[in-house]
């Protein structure tokens, strides 16, 4: 995720794009958003929903264009660099002064036309066909402190991605584990609220069999952020297949439970209270801005892409909109679970054993493969961020204070707390915010300006955002900075109501 350009990688057609950045999306965040939804009521939900899918696929076109902006950019500097070095070997084969100035003036003269069907809009000036990350396009947009915040930001969003990982899978483990031994077999969806303190087997507490599975999930997957690891395609089609197994499976048991008049949620309209999680959650939910580069620079034909980007984001809507629903209707909102796979585990829901296991530790296995990615990557931030040119790392240092500082947070974290919905909603409010809303707008701006800047006012950008206007990047960053400022004014509210 951190600066540099890499392999594009094989291409594949716009509808398997289409696939990836839909697999992509949808992930972990739709598991909260059923217990999000019933507490802010479904007629806000619906509508905030609707407003952020709106506003995340906006900013997606923003990015895009970014990225169509920086290919332009390298292709015009690795044209300069061509002209340079053309002229110092003309300049060292002996021809006289008066030749050069010529010469000069024949390429000057050659570069004015190629430059003016430029600015007409060359179909290739601004071709994406190198993968440029954020943090490439962050060094080239924008200057030493946008860049350090843009890098703050983006760490702090994968600080908050470990966390809730690390809290997700102990939760889970718990949850399963504790409600299949004793008396508390099958009851884990029933309505019975457990505190942390209540027993799990014996002597041992809940909290302390939460905090055994934490330790257990931090010694097995911590390592791994010590060396380099890589996601096969085999492993993206395993953990696919299985998290579509698992939403179609909640899906379809909800609605039988609803048909056969066994629904007992009853869901009000609007509480203002839950949109500030509520709004974290569909950030969480919608997010998707810092992969583009890696899903979109592959896809082979790229005239339609921002069409076939919204297409994914209405499909995207129409599904979390069935899952929440179903969700919503199917359980009261006092049982729904902060993992709603947890709802599942209950045998007056599902009396098959496997698929009651399967839902329950499904978060396991989906984010057990997971979290060395994103630990790795912000590892290899946290190494951008301090890189200076020319210079290395003591091994000390490469090998164990950026793992240490990678690992331990974010386990400590999730040590202190295991409410889930918050810790979505705040790493959604704030880093999500800014990756999501306020780096893509700055993005748009200054590769606007700086696309003027080289290539003059006439270019035109062929993958220019349908939001051309400066309006949109005014708004979008009015709303970001709003957000932040209800935000915080919400969570200082409520906890001076305690």
């Amino acid at each position: 995720m951190a600066g540099g350009i890499t392999d594009t990688g094989e291409l594949y057609s716009p509808y398997v794009g289409l696939v990836y950045m839909f697999n992509l999306i949808v992930g972990t965040g739709a598991l909260t958003m059923p217990k999000a939804f019933a507490t802010a009521g479904w007629l806000v939900s619906l509508v905030l929903l609707m407003f952020l899918g709106f506003m995340s696929y906006m900013t997606t076109t923003f990015v895009v264009e970014a990225m169509a902006a920086a290919n332009a950019q390298l292709r015009w500097k690795r044209m300069e660099k061509h002209k340079e070095d053309d002229e110092d070997e003309d300049s060292s084969s002996g021809v006289s002064d008066s030749d050069v100035l010529l010469q000069d003036g024949y390429e000057r003269a050659e570069t004015r036309p190629i430059l003016s069907v430029q600015r007409r809009g060359s179909p290739n000036i601004f071709e994406i066909t190198e993968r440029v990350e954020m943090g490439q396009m962050a060094s080239m947009f924008f200057n030493k402190v946008g860049v350090n915040l843009f890098y703050f930001c983006i760490i702090i969003y994968l600080y908050g991605d470990l966390a809730i990982y690390a809290a997700a899978v102990p939760v889970s483990l718990m949850q399963v584990t504790c409600s299949a031994t004793g008396n508390h077999s099958c009851s884990v969806g029933d309505g019975t609220k457990y505190n942390d303190t209540d027993k799990c087997w014996g002597p041992i507490r809940r909290i302390d069999a939460y905090r055994l599975y934490l330790a257990a999930f931090t010694l097995l997957l911590g390592p791994f952020t010590f060396f380099n690891v890589q996601k096969t395609k085999y492993l993206q089609i395993m953990t696919s297949l299985m998290r579509w197994i698992a939403f179609i499976l909640m899906i379809i048991l909800a609605l039988i439970r609803i048909s056969r008049g066994q629904a007992e949620g009853h869901p009000s309209m609007a509480q203002l209270s839950g949109i500030r999680n509520l709004f974290g959650v569909c950030v969480y939910s919608f997010m998707c801005q810092h992969s583009l580069p890696s899903l979109i620079t592959p896809i082979s034909k790229k005239k339609h892409v921002n069409k076939l980007v919204l297409l994914d984001y209405i499909l995207i809507l129409a599904f979390y909109s069935l899952l929440s629903f179903t969700a919503i209707y199917c359980f009261r909102n006092d049982t729904l679970m902060d993992m709603y796979t947890l709802n599942f585990t209950n045998c007056e829901i599902i009396n098959v054993a496997f698929i009651r296991y399967f839902l329950g530790l499904f978060p396991v296995f989906t984010i057990s493969t997971n979290f060395p990615i994103i630990a790795v990557t912000l590892r290899n931030n946290w190494k951008t961020l301090f890189h200076r040119e020319g210079g290395t790392y003591p091994w000390v240092v490469d090998r164990i204070v950026f793992p240490a500082i990678t690992l331990i947070p974010p386990v400590l974290v999730a040590f202190c707390t295991h409410d889930l919905e918050s810790l979505v909603g705040i790493t959604g409010a704030y880093a999500g915010n800014g990756i999501q809303y306020l780096i893509p707008a700055f993005l748009a701006y200054c590769s606007r300006k700086d696309t003027q800047l080289v290539f003059g006012s006439g270019t035109v950008n062929k993958h220019l955002s349908p939001f051309r206007h400066t309006f949109w990047i005014v708004f979008v960053l009015i709303w970001g900075f709003s957000c932040f400022v209800f935000v915080t004014a919400n969570i200082v509210l409520s906890e001076s109501k305690l």
